[in-house]
């Protein structure tokens, strides 16, 4: 039987949604292995004054397999 866990990362990047994610995913892989995808939970931005974009942010759902 194969047992699948889930955990919630933030993560954020000046550039674009893909590169946050990308940090987020790069970052849990540093210790948990066996990753089998992710899904965005939540997209959010950090504005400036004048509406521009000073920061994208994500809420990701990380899939991996239990050993």
């Amino acid at each position: 039987m194969t047992v699948a866990k889930i955990i919630e990362v933030n993560a954020s990047s000046s550039t674009s949604v893909e590169e946050a994610v990308r940090t987020g995913l790069k970052k849990v892989a540093e210790t948990v292995k066996n990753i089998q995808g992710a899904w965005i939970n939540e997209t959010k931005v950090v504005t400036a004054a004048d509406g521009s974009i000073r920061e994208w942010r994500v809420n990701l759902r990380v899939t991996f397999l239990v050993d």
